[in-house]
């Protein structure tokens, strides 16, 4: 068997590099988790916080989507108003971690249409922002969320 398909072998202890990446290793997936999870629901909510006055879509909101977002197919009244909803909502649930899966989903989703027909430009950004989600969407809230206690329960 050649050395790259071996078996991983122990770290060597006495090596400095050996004992940082296992400690590195050694993190949990639920902190990794919580920390996407906070952090990619803020800059959402952030986002979402601009489009708002109250409880109401601010009339500078809309007119940022008719004249800069120009979204295809979509009337810019309308596109203000659900991304305004989708930019509360998912960070929200990302947050407490209920259906987490399916609102990185929806903010990735939104993350490409943003890349692909707003700011083509951007991409080092809604990439990173892309990561984190996918990262939710292939793993989960983690131990820390109800989407794990509903599903210990099930179980």
């Amino acid at each position: 068997m050649s050395q790259a398909l071996a078996a991983p072998s122990k770290p060597n202890q006495s090596n400095p590099m050996d004992r940082l990446i296992h400690a590195m290793e050694a993190i949990p997936y639920w902190f990794v988790a919580i920390v996407t999870r906070v952090s990619i629901a803020g800059v959402f909510w952030q986002s979402g916080q601009t489009k708002v006055d109250g409880f109401r879509v601010t009339d500078s909101a809309i007119e940022l989507f008719r004249s800069e977002y120009r979204l295809p197919i979509i009337d810019p009244a309308i596109g203000a108003h659900l991304a305004a909803l989708a930019e509360h909502l998912f960070p929200v649930l990302l947050l407490i971690g209920i259906a987490t899966r399916f609102s990185a989903l929806a903010l990735l989703s939104m993350t490409l249409v943003i890349q692909i027909f707003v700011y083509p430009d951007a991409w080092p950004t809604h990439g990173t922002w892309a990561a984190c989600l996918l990262l939710l969407m292939t793993r989960g809230a983690g131990l820390l969320s109800l989407d794990h206690m509903i599903a210990r329960r099930q179980a």
